[in-house]
């Protein structure tokens, strides 16, 4: 099978890979990169366990493929922390118990940090709506939509 040659940034980092075009991003982050905080899930986009920001917006990196993100910027969960302070929305669900078995945390997280880029002020509506693809059978939500609450104060 015929690999594309793909130049992208990734958590700030930049990257020249080889992939092949039925790759899916979820697969290039966990097995060639090592970047297994992005989880893999249902794999048909539904349950959001492997949302990631591409060009800051969420996406199912499970539904994208690899040679798609030529010429982006992805951020994964283990591009959040800089120099190595949790970023204010990972602490905050540690605060607020919103995080339970931890498998759907890092793309509840990703699906925040862009609500809360592009609307610093969400309503508990809009929290919920923005995490509404992100599936999760622990916490029932509510310390989830509190934890992004508190994020935008």
């Amino acid at each position: 099978m015929k690999k594309f040659i793909i130049k992208t940034v990734i958590n700030n980092r930049k990257y020249e890979l080889s992939v092949s075009p039925n790759q899916t991003l979820l697969d290039l982050l966990r097995e060639e990169l090592g970047l297994t905080g992005t989880k893999r899930g249902c794999e048909v986009g539904e349950c959001g366990a492997c949302t990631v920001l591409i060009n800051g917006e969420a996406v199912n990196s499970c539904l994208v493929l690899a040679p798609q993100i030529d010429g982006k910027e992805v951020l994964t969960v283990e591009g959040l922390a800089e120099d190595g302070e949790l970023h204010p929305l990972q602490k905050s669900f540690m605060k607020h118990d919103a995080v339970h078995c931890g498998y759907c945390t890092p793309g509840m997280i990703m699906s925040a940090k862009q609500l809360v880029e592009e609307n610093p002020q969400p309503t508990e509506e809009e929290i919920r709506t923005a995490i509404s693809g992100n599936l999760c059978r622990c916490t029932g939500y509510v310390q989830i939509v509190d934890a992004i609450s508190e994020v935008q104060k």
